[in-house]
Formats: C-alpha cells, structure tokens, sequence
C-alpha cells in the first residue's frame, strides 16, 4: 500500500478522489471506479504502486511514437488497472483484471529498479503504457521524476482522461504522451468506453499548453466511429490544437468483448488518412497495416521522404539534426 495523491477525506472516512473526471466518491474499504485506488479507513491508498504485471523493451514506434526520438527504445511498463472499461481493449487481461477477476498481480519494482533497467538496456525513455497511467499515477510519477534526474525521457500512452491538477503535477517530468482520442461522439465514450468525450478533449489541450509533445491516435471500428464526417470532426479538432499534432489512424481487429465488428481495412485507414490531410494536418499516419505509405514521414513544405518505415521499424532515416536535408524544413517534434 502507498498513499495515493490528489484526494480529499470527508468527516465519515469517505473520500472523493481528485485524480480523474469520474471524481469518483469511495466509502472505506471499497475502490474507485479503476479498482486500484482503495479507500483504507479513510486514507486513499494506491494498492498497485510498484507491482509491475508487463515490462518490456519496446521500439518507440510501437506506442506509437513518430515523432519522438524516433528508432530510439522505450523501457515500456503498467500495473493493472484503468479507469475506463473498453469493450474493444487489447490488453483486458491486464487493465481490467481487479474488475474482472477481482485480483491484483505484479512483481514488485521500486522507481530505482525501473530507471536502472532502462539505462541497462539503452532505452532512451521509459513508457507507461500497455494499461493506464493514470491510475498508477504515483507510481509513474517517482519513477518519471528519477527518470528525469539521470537524463532519460518519459512519455504516457494514455485514455487523456486525467484532471488539470494531477497532469500539471507531473508535467515538469514528461516529456510526451500519445492520446488516444477514440470517437467524437460523447455517446461512444459512453457506451463503448465508460467516460466521457470532453474531459479528453480538455486534457487534449492541456497537454498542448503545458509544452509536453503530443501525438493522436484513432482505432477505427467499423460502424462504430468509421463515419467521415466523424472522422472529419476528429481531424479538425487535432488541426485546430496545432497542425503539426501527428494523427495516427490504425486498425481494429476483434478483442475481448467486442468480437462481432470486422477487421478495418485498408481502404477505410486511406480515406482517415486522406480526411486529416485535407483538413490541413502534416502528419497523418495509418497503423496496423504494415507496408503501407501512411506510415512514412514526409516533409510538410517538400514532401520528400523523411522517415520510411514497415510496421515498427524503421528503413531509413534522412534527417538531419531534426530537419529535412532537401529543404531545411525543421520536422515538428523531439529528436537528438
């Protein structure tokens, strides 16, 4: 057990915790709407801090990042838990395990232990990713902080669904963050995710002010968020936090207890690709689909290929110093 952040006690040992949008009120002995954040006779206590269940050296480009250190590592980690409930999630076993077996599982880890296996291995950043890192926000935050301290970068891959305090808390130590921005429609987040559309789009742009690089991805689901005016809504909004916000459509295939939806195809992923561009982002990426020109980078005054990649790899690497050798034109982004 750890003692939780960002939480307030009420006179009968109730709490209401200030973490995320769900503001979720939690009488002793019972958890908030994650199943991590325990109320312990009137304490909020973190009952996943340090109890790692997935660990893994990953290529940034998996998280996906394109933009961010590209062809570097990431030491990539999570605990279980999440405060959203995603009928499509790729990692149920893991993030919704305290709401569907009511278990936690981990092997233990200190802050200390994570840094020092990211320096062993290389990995320019740590990653926390896989479930959500918002709800082990204590956790990441010490270990993003120590992280900090020796030179290595830190990034979330995340559901955005966290308050203005917490992420301004943590902001002096991360560097970037890939959100997921999974429909348009406050009724998607609703039905298919447990949350709530705003709350996303707000942390959206709190990122973006607070100077942490961000990155969009979009899972499209067929019939389910795959209209392009949708699509059309979702590009706009990204264009107006900064065109150069890169914009990561990828493939749906079926999982956990959405399994009566197609795959998407790849001629869906083209038309999302060609709606964003049009709606005047630079950098517009199709994933899930290995092979594909969507997955190259281009220099946004020129076009000539900056980045070619197949699937999380890269092929070739033209930068230079962050620029495009063809042009000069600087490439939107962090790079050594």
């Amino acid at each position: 057990m750890h003692e939780a952040l960002f939480y307030t006690a009420r006179e009968n040992k109730t709490i209401d915790c200030a973490l995320c949008p769900h503001r979720c009120t939690i009488a002793p002995g019972a958890t908030g709407i994650c199943g991590v954040r325990k109320n312990s006779n009137g304490t909020l206590e973190s009952v996943v801090y340090g109890q790692v269940i997935a660990e893994h050296v990953d290529p940034i480009e998996k998280k996906p990042f394109f933009h961010f250190y590209p062809g570097s590592r990431a030491y990539s980690l999570a605990t279980v838990g999440c405060n959203f409930r995603c009928r499509h999630c790729q990692n149920a076993e893991i993030s919704q395990m305290p709401k569907d077996r009511g278990i936690i599982m981990g092997t233990e880890r200190t802050p200390e232990d994570i840094v020092r296996r990211a320096q062993e291995n290389g990995c320019a950043s740590i990653s926390y990713t896989y479930t959500e890192p918002t709800v082990y926000y204590e956790f990441a935050y010490d270990t993003a902080r120590l992280a900090h301290e020796r030179g290595i970068k830190n990034n979330f891959v995340t559901n955005g669904y966290i308050n203005p305090e917490p992420l301004e808390h943590i902001s002096p130590y991360l560097d970037a963050a890939n959100i997921d921005l999974k429909a348009f429609s406050d009724d998607f987040y609703k039905n298919i995710c447990g949350g709530r559309l705003q709350p996303v789009l707000d942390a959206i742009r709190h990122y973006k002010r607070l100077g942490i690089w961000i990155e969009i991805t979009t899972l499209i689901i067929p019939e389910l968020n795959d209209d392009p005016r949708e699509l059309e809504d979702i590009a706009h909004f990204i264009a107006d936090v900064g065109t150069d916000t890169p914009w990561h459509v990828t493939a749906f295939h079926p999982m956990y207890r959405m399994l009566d939806k197609p795959r998407t195809n790849a001629a869906t992923l083209h038309k999302a690709r060609e709606i964003g561009l049009r709606a005047g982002l630079s950098y517009v990426y199709t994933g899930n689909v290995p092979g594909e020109e969507g997955e190259n980078t281009y220099c946004a005054r020129c076009g000539a290929v900056l980045i070619r990649r197949y699937g999380f790899f890269i092929r070739e690497n033209n930068l230079r110093n962050g620029a495009c050798p063809t042009c000069g034109n600087i490439l939107a982004g962090r790079f050594t």
